[in-house]
């Protein structure tokens, strides 16, 4: 049974042959309240359009996999309550259940390459927590990078990670890991991580190019381009570690684990910062959507999707 629904916007897109952007929406449900979940969903949106490519907003609702939300649907899902944070091993209960659901990176992956899109704009990917070595706590985002066939635009990991075990991660499982204009790994928040990306990359052309040899050449899995935060946005790295220490001894305390860990992290840290980690943050995902954007119209000028050889 097809469980794909596609908003006519992206159907639109499909039949004329445009480029089209994955979007996540966790981000929506899980990661700032109404309205302004809404507001930075709705500009997120026409910021990929500003820039030449179609949203495609992914959303699970009454157990359909939504491919694009209509300007309703979007203002429905924005106002849902307890709609379920929806990562692989949570899909087949959505859908046999007719559930709602907010997709995470992993998720959304899958979805968008059932729907044969290639490029997928996000915040910052899930990876290997702290203490990880203890807890085994490690995102199905990796795994899913390591076998899925889309591209991930993000400001690197979220800094609430171990950088360091991610990038090694991501490494074991031949995922590339590509920094736009950068030779340094960004930490979300933050241009610099101190660590260094294997690779770089400086133009959308370039990242195209190395999309098209990597897919054509049969080596399968996604790829993450680590676009750095905008300077004028960006917070000091320093200081948000030390916020980052408070959050987590928090989430200790409370007994927070889980798929519950991370929302509970963000949430923490704009609470300490007055609300200016979750400004930086939805700033960077608009840079990672023009980002998105641009890439997906220059893989679009290097491949048809019709005659798609992925």
């Amino acid at each position: 049974m097809n469980q794909l629904s596609f908003s006519d916007e992206v159907l639109a897109a499909r039949a004329k042959g445009n480029a089209i952007v994955a979007l996540e929406s966790t981000i929506i449900s899980h990661g700032m309240p109404y309205p302004q979940n809404l507001e930075v969903a709705r500009y997120v949106e026409q910021t990929v359009r500003d820039h030449g490519a179609t949203p495609a907003t992914i959303a699970i609702m009454n157990g359909a996999f939504h491919v694009g939300l209509s300007e309703k649907s979007l203002e429905d899902f924005a106002q849902m309550k307890n709609v379920m944070k929806c990562s692989r091993r949570d899909l087949p209960l959505v859908v046999s259940q007719k559930l709602n659901g907010a997709t995470t990176v992993a998720a959304t992956m899958i979805i968008a390459d059932m729907a044969g899109i290639k490029i997928f704009a996000t915040g910052g990917i899930g990876g290997v927590h702290r203490n990880a070595e203890n807890t085994f706590d490690v995102s199905a985002d990796l795994i899913e990078l390591s076998k899925t066939n889309v591209a991930v635009v993000s400001a690197g990991a979220k800094a609430i990670l171990d950088l360091p075990k991610t990038l090694e991660y991501l490494e074991t499982f031949g995922v590339p890991v590509i920094g736009f204009q950068t030779t340094e790994f960004p930490a979300f928040y933050s241009r610099s991580s101190g660590l260094n990306t294997p690779l770089t990359l400086n133009s959308p052309e370039e990242i195209a190019a190395f999309l098209m040899a990597k897919w054509t050449t049969k080596l399968h899995g996604g790829v993450v381009i680590a676009n750095p935060i905008p300077a004028q946005f960006e917070l000091d790295r320093v200081e948000m570690e030390g916020q980052i220490l408070v959050a987590l001894n928090e989430a200790t305390n409370s007994g927070v684990v889980g798929k519950d860990l991370t929302p509970f992290l963000l949430k923490k840290l704009n609470d300490i910062t007055a609300g200016r980690s979750q400004e930086a943050n939805k700033e960077l995902v608009l840079n990672n959507a023009i980002l998105a954007a641009r890439t997906a119209v220059c893989l679009k000028e290097l491949w048809n999707e019709s005659v798609s050889p992925f």
